[in-house]
C-alpha cells in the first residue's frame, strides 16, 4: 500500500491558524462589532437614547436573544462606500423569548450610517420577516434610522419595497409592532403605519413623510420636528401611535405586556392565563357607576374596570378618538377585546375618528381569534357639516364592515342608550352578534323619545291649545310603547335582560360556550371594503 505525503516542501510551509485561534478570533470581531465606534456610541447615550443591543435585552427574556447576520456588511461601492464597510450593516436582528415565547426582531443601530437602509441591511431584514412568518411567530421593529441611504440610490428604495410587501404579506398572520424610538422619515414610516400596532417615546420619537425643513420650503410653515411628528402628535392628532411613554424602559416593557395578550399567529387561539379573579363575582358598583338619567356622563372605563379580571385593561389609542374606548383584557383568564361608547366625551356619539379606531379595533381581534365585547351607550352618529363632508358614511361604513365581516365570539352589552344606525353599527344581532345582552334601563329606538315626537306629531303639537302638555304627553307614550327596557327583548332582538352586578359573570360564561364557534364563509380572495 503506497503512502500520500501531504507535507509541504521544506521553505513553502505556511502557517495555518488552529480552531483555537480562529475561535478567539471570532469572539474579538464580535466584542468590536458589539461594542461599535466609541465616539458614535457616546452620541447616542448622549441623546437620552438606548444601544440597539440594549433594547433588544429589554424586549427579550434574559439570555434569549440569538443574533442573525452579524457580521454581515454591505457591497456597495460608490460616495467613499467602498471605505466604510462596519458589520451589521445598520441593523440588529434575531429571534428570543418574550414570556417564554418565540418572538422575532430587528433594531436598527443609529451609530452606523445613521440607522439608514440600504440593500444590506433590506435583505436582513427581508430574511428575519421570511423567518418569521415560517415559524408563526410575531414580529417587532425598533425603529430608529433616518429613511433611506440615499447614497446606495433605488436599490434602497427597493429595499423598503421589500419590507412593505412583507407587512402587507403577514397582516392578520403574524402580530407586527413597531416600537419608534428615534428617527422614521419617508419611505421608513409607512412599515409601521402597515403593522398592527404602534409605539412611541416621547422626546426622541418622530414619524413623518417630510420634515420640517422641506414643509417650511414648501408651504411656508414654520414647524418643530415634535410638532410635525412627535409622539404626542401621533397619538391624539393623527391616530398614528396606539401607545405613548415617557422613557425607552416602559415602552418596551408595555410591548412585552402587549404579547402576552396576543396569539403568535393566526392559527392559534390567545395564551391564557389562571384565572385567579372569581368568575362568578357580582359587582353592584355598577348599579352606581351608570346614571339612569340617559343625558348625564359616566366614564365607561369605571364600567370596564368592574367586570374584567383584577380591573386590569390595556386601552389602545387612549388619546385619540376618545369618544370610544378600545382594550385588551382577560375575562376568566380569557383574552377578550372590548369596543365601549364613552359618554363622558361627545357624549359617547359615534364619528369619523372613532369608527375608524373601533373598525381598526374590531379587525385586528378578528384576524387573531380575540372575542369582542361590545358595551353600548350611544346616542346616535354626530350629525354637522363637517362630518357629512368628511365622508362620516364612509368611514361608519368602515366600523359596519368590520363587524359585520368578524368571525370571533361577539357578545353586545347595552348599558343605556342605543339609538339609530349607531345601534346597528355598535354590533347589534341584526348584524351578527351572538348574544345580546340589556341593562334594564335600556333604551332602544330610532331616536329619543323627544326627537322622535317632535318629528312625527309636529303637526299635532303646534295645533294643541297646549303644546307644552301635548308634547310630555306624546313623549311620555313614546316611551311607554317604543322604549320601555323589555321592548327589544320580546322582539328577540336582545338575548336577555340582566342584573348589571351580574355583567362578569354571564359573559364569561358566554364566551366559554363561544370559544370554540365555527363559521364557514363564502369562497372570496377577499372582500372591498370601505376606503
Amino acid at each position: 500500500m503506497s503512502m500520500v505525503d501531504n507535507r509541504s516542501p521544506v521553505g513553502t510551509a505556511t502557517a495555518v491558524p488552529s480552531l483555537r485561534d480562529r475561535s478567539a478570533q471570532l469572539h474579538r470581531l464580535r466584542r468590536q462589532v458589539r461594542d461599535g465606534a466609541p465616539a458614535a456610541t457616546e452620541a447616542q447615550l448622549g441623546k437620552g437614547k438606548l444601544l440597539a443591543r440594549s433594547r433588544m435585552e429589554l424586549l427579550f427574556d434574559e439570555g434569549t436573544f440569538t443574533e442573525i447576520e452579524s457580521l454581515r456588511r454591505h457591497q456597495a461601492t460608490g460616495f467613499g462606500l467602498e471605505d466604510r464597510r462596519p458589520h451589521t450593516d445598520g441593523v440588529l436582528t434575531g429571534w428570543g423569548k418574550v414570556h417564554g415565547r418565540t418572538v422575532f426582531a430587528y433594531a436598527h443601530d443609529f451609530r452606523i450610517f445613521g440607522g439608514a437602509l440600504g440593500a444590506a441591511h433590506a435583505d436582513k431584514i427581508h430574511k428575519l420577516m421570511d423567518l418569521a412568518e415560517s415559524a408563526g411567530a410575531p414580529i417587532v421593529g425598533l425603529c430608529d434610522g433616518s429613511g433611506a441611504r440615499i447614497q446606495e440610490g433605488v436599490t434602497a428604495l427597493a429595499g423598503y419595497g421589500g419590507i412593505f410587501r412583507r407587512n402587507v404579506r403577514n397582516s392578520g398572520v403574524l402580530p407586527q409592532i413597531s416600537v419608534i424610538l428615534g428617527p422614521c422619515a419617508g419611505g421608513a414610516s409607512y412599515s409601521p403605519a402597515l403593522t398592527d400596532f404602534v409605539f412611541m417615546v416621547r422626546g426622541t420619537s418622530q414619524m413623518f413623510i417630510t420634515g420640517p425643513d422641506v414643509v417650511q420650503a414648501v408651504t411656508g410653515e414654520i414647524i418643530t420636528h415634535d410638532a410635525l411628528g412627535g409622539a404626542d402628535t401621533h397619538a391624539g392628532i393623527t391616530g398614528v401611535a396606539g401607545f405613548v411613554y415617557d422613557d425607552e424602559h416602559s415602552a418596551l416593557e408595555e410591548v412585552r405586556y402587549l404579547l402576552s395578550l396576543l396569539p403568535s399567529n393566526n392559527r392559534e387561539l390567545p395564551p391564557s392565563a389562571p384565572a385567579e379573579d372569581p368568575h362568578d363575582r357580582r359587582s353592584d358598583r355598577l348599579l352606581d357607576i351608570v346614571p339612569s338619567d340617559g343625558n348625564r356622563a359616566y366614564d365607561v372605563r369605571d364600567v370596564i374596570a368592574e367586570i374584567v379580571d383584577h380591573g386590569e385593561f390595556f386601552e389602545v389609542h387612549e388619546r385619540w378618538a376618545v369618544n370610544v374606548v378600545c382594550a385588551l383584557t382577560r375575562l376568566g383568564g380569557e383574552v377578550a377585546g372590548i369596543v365601549a361608547n364613552q359618554p363622558s366625551t361627545l357624549a359617547g356619539v359615534l364619528d369619523i375618528e372613532a369608527s375608524e379606531k373601533a373598525a381598526r379595533f374590531v379587525a385586528m381581534c378578528d384576524a387573531f381569534n380575540i372575542p369582542l365585547v361590545s358595551l353600548v351607550d350611544v346616542p346616535g352618529f354626530l350629525p354637522g357639516v363637517g362630518q357629512e363632508h368628511g365622508g362620516i358614511i364612509r368611514h361608519g361604513a368602515k366600523l359596519l364592515y368590520a363587524y359585520c365581516n368578524a368571525t370571533v365570539p361577539r357578545i353586545q352589552v347595552i348599558l343605556r342608550k342605543a339609538y339609530g344606525g349607531a345601534y346597528i353599527v355598535m354590533d347589534s344581532r341584526s348584524i351578527g352578534a351572538d348574544l345580546s345582552l340589556a341593562w334594564p334601563g335600556n333604551e332602544i329606538a330610532v331616536m329619543g323619545a323627544e326627537g322622535a315626537v317632535n318629528v312625527v306629531f309636529r303637526r299635532q303639537i303646534a295645533a294643541a291649545d297646549d303644546p307644552d302638555t301635548t308634547r310630555k304627553e306624546l313623549i311620555e307614550e313614546y316611551r311607554d310603547q317604543l322604549m320601555h327596557p323589555f321592548y327589544a327583548a320580546e322582539r328577540g332582538l336582545v338575548d336577555d335582560i340582566i342584573d348589571p352586578a351580574e355583567t362578569r359573570p354571564r359573559l364569561i360564561d358566554a364566551l366559554t360556550m363561544l370559544r370554540h364557534k365555527n363559521v364557514h364563509l363564502p369562497n372570496r380572495k377577499h372582500g372591498n371594503q370601505p376606503q
